[in-house]
């Protein structure tokens, strides 16, 4: 799945924003306040209402009244544009979110997208309120068969704060509802904790990096079990990017536990986790996401630069933009000059604050900075020069 433009309303900062044209690797900066996090938790937002409701979702920011932006009324609208593969029709995935009595509702939920370029589109999945109805002949639905009608099902769902992609997704007839599901289920916004990483874990089984990177351990006992060359990608690469590093494993020990162990080439004994640096830490937990077999749909990390070598920083966000190129996107906020270097004008963005509420500026939107790039500079150089218009803090 690729984002291609987020819509936003309401939402904290972010009283109307819009993010267009969203490229594999998106890079977000901006001076402290301006929303790069609150940009980030729309994608744990839409989660947590997944995986719970949208009353504790909101409930865990403090309500909705917390959530809402400040001096408006009305609805938080969220609207993502996505699409499955280069091929495949825009589909567009809609959520209003309003307040009755104290609790939150759902207004209004839409996933729908349209055959060819004439017509309406078809509302695979249209409820409000806890009630509404989805397509359950998507099988005829394509871009050939212009002529087949809609076959609807009414549906209610057990209170108006679920949302029906929920409920919906867990059935197979509604197909296009489910694929969205596990799309957002499968997201992984990144807040990589280096001392929850560092201690000695129970023995057990994990594929994936957590969110806060606690069982790095375990993940790196089944990449080098089950993924060797992966596995050796990732040692390489630290042998390369912190100075005598030669090997990295995950040793078992008497009472039943697993720690990480970092081998300098120096010294005939390896260091434990707890005794390496936050750097070597955090370089091995981004390297060991990045080369997850499995790459996540989508994957958000903020300021990757922090307890990293500047230098090191051009070589980080290669690793980034060759986990798109396996399938994922990317989202990363950064306050780096020396990561925003490696960055192609595409890929950048900037957040100003504009009478209180932020604004989501494009790079290669400013006729300035694709001047400068034509002739050769790069982007970390002209932030730090002055040439995003608004970044700086007034």
């Amino acid at each position: 799945m690729k984002i291609e433009e987020i819509q936003i309303k309401n939402y904290r900062a972010f009283k109307n924003a819009i993010l267009r044209d969203i490229p594999d690797m998106c890079i977000i900066t901006g001076a402290n306040g301006t929303g790069k996090s609150t940009l980030f938790d729309i994608f744990t937002f839409l989660r947590d209402s997944l995986t719970h409701n949208v009353s504790q979702a909101l409930s865990k920011r403090g309500g909705f009244k917390e959530v809402l932006s400040r001096g408006q009324d009305g609805r938080i609208e969220i609207k993502i544009k996505f699409r499955e593969s280069a091929k495949s029709p825009l589909v567009t995935y809609e959520l209003q979110i309003g307040q009755e009595e104290g609790r939150a509702i759902v207004e209004r939920e839409i996933l729908k997208f349209r055959r060819g370029t004439k017509g309406q589109p078809w509302h695979f999945l249209d409820f409000s309120r806890g009630i509404g109805s989805a397509i359950t002949n998507e099988d005829e639905y394509n871009a050939t068969n212009t002529h087949a009608s809609m076959q609807r099902e009414e549906q209610s769902l057990d209170a108006p704060d679920i949302l029906a992609i929920k409920g919906l997704g867990q059935f197979k007839k509604f197909k296009a509802v489910s694929e969205f599901r596990r799309l957002v289920e499968q997201w992984h916004i990144s807040d990589f904790h280096i001392q929850e990483a560092r201690p000695s874990q129970e023995i057990g089984y994990a594929e994936h990096l957590s969110t806060h990177g606690e069982n790095l351990s375990q993940v790196a006992q089944y990449l080098h079990e089950n993924h060797p060359e992966e596995f050796q990608a990732i040692l390489d690469a630290m042998s390369h990017r912190v100075p005598g590093v030669s090997n990295v494993q995950a040793q078992t020990t008497v009472d039943g536990r697993i720690v990480l162990q970092f081998q300098d080439g120096s010294f005939k004994d390896p260091f434990i986790a707890r005794y390496v640096s936050d750097g070597t830490i955090k370089m091995f937990a981004y390297l060991v996401l990045l080369h997850d077999p499995k790459p996540f749909s989508l994957l958000a990390v903020e300021e990757p630069e922090n307890q990293l070598y500047p230098k090191l920083l051009w070589e980080l966000a290669e690793e980034f933009r060759s986990y798109t190129q396996r399938g994922g996107q990317v989202f990363i906020s950064t306050h780096s000059p020396d990561f925003l270097n490696a960055a192609t004008i595409d890929e950048v963005y900037w957040l100003v604050k504009e009478n209180g509420y932020t604004v989501i500026k494009r790079a290669k939107d400013d006729p300035q900075l694709v001047a400068f790039m034509d002739e050769g500079d790069q982007m970390g150089y002209l932030w730090k020069q002055g040439f995003f218009e608004g970044i700086d803090p007034q």
